[in-house]
């Protein structure tokens, strides 16, 4: 196989839900169209270069490769600054906010324990997300981390850490299906979730 061919179809089959077909089918599809490909490399380079994550919450910021500051929704000042949204990756945040149901804070992770997956409590922001609860005087949190064994396992992790702080932990309703993932949820099944979370027991 040639070498450049071989190294394409890796990179594409590293990316989420892609498959070895499904990777040949986006390789050939760049090297057909170049112009298409070139506007990714350039649109991936920019990102890259210019995106970061925000210093108090984890979402996605634009930076100039120093500066730190917060992103929008952790610098506003009408988001109920006592509830606090923990959530797994950036596109969970996104459709929360889409669902327009939540007016509070949130904490993105960075993924969900798997120890299957060497991923442990020192891989995700648990430690920031510890100190964000005593210094910002937090009096509940939600854990909206996804209804699967890792978003589980994750959830039970956080409330028995954050309950020990004495802190009102809730958990999204059951509008989502078992096994779902936030990021792909309609806008009503979230809105759903988010108006009949649960206490953590």
């Amino acid at each position: 196989m040639i070498r450049p061919w071989e190294d394409l179809l890796t990179a594409v089959r590293g990316l989420p839900g892609v498959g070895p077909k499904m990777a040949e089918r986006i390789a050939l599809h760049l090297l057909r169209r170049r112009d298409e490909a070139e506007a990714l490399k350039a649109s991936l380079e920019e990102a890259l270069h210019r995106l970061g994550r925000c210093p108090r919450c984890g979402d996605l910021i634009e930076t100039d490769g120093e500066t730190k500051d917060a992103c929008p929704a952790c610098r506003d000042d009408s988001r109920d600054g006592k509830i606090l949204c923990v959530v797994e990756e950036i596109g969970d945040r996104q459709a929360l906010e889409r669902s327009r149901a939540f007016g509070g804070r949130y904490h993105v992770l960075g993924g969900a324990l798997s120890p299957l997956d060497g991923v442990g409590p020192q891989d995700l922001t648990i430690e920031a997300l510890l100190r964000r609860v005593s210094q910002d005087s937090i009096q509940e949190v939600i854990l909206a981390t996804n209804p699967t064994a890792e978003g589980e396992t994750t959830a039970s992790y956080l409330a028995d850490l954050l309950k020990a702080k004495g802190l009102a932990v809730t958990r999204l309703a059951t509008g989502l299906p078992s096994g779902s993932v936030i990021q792909y949820a309609d806008e009503y099944t979230l809105a759903q979730a988010l108006e009949g979370r649960r206490p953590v027991l």
